[in-house]
């Protein structure tokens, strides 16, 4: 007999990706928000505000997305 299988064992886990954004470094473009308006916004001078600190499985291809656009260099994923 072969041993029982959990439910989702063949369901790749991913492992957290987190945002990081150097406020001090952002130029205020806000590529990251049309890009990804869903992990950033902007504040009243423009600067990038993560609005998460752990990107979803369903949004680290536009926090990718929005990291390789950003013209400053701003933004990181950790973990990815």
């Amino acid at each position: 007999a072969r041993p029982a299988l959990v439910a989702g064992h063949l369901v790749r886990q991913e492992a957290p990706v987190e945002i990081t954004a150097a406020r001090d470094v952002c130029v205020g473009a806000g590529m990251c928000v049309i890009t990804a308006p869903e992990i950033f916004d902007q504040d009243d001078e423009g600067i990038v505000v993560p609005l998460v600190e752990v990107v979803g499985p369903d949004d680290v291809e536009a926090a990718r997305h929005a990291v390789a656009l950003c013209p400053s260099s701003a933004l990181r994923l950790l973990g990815d």
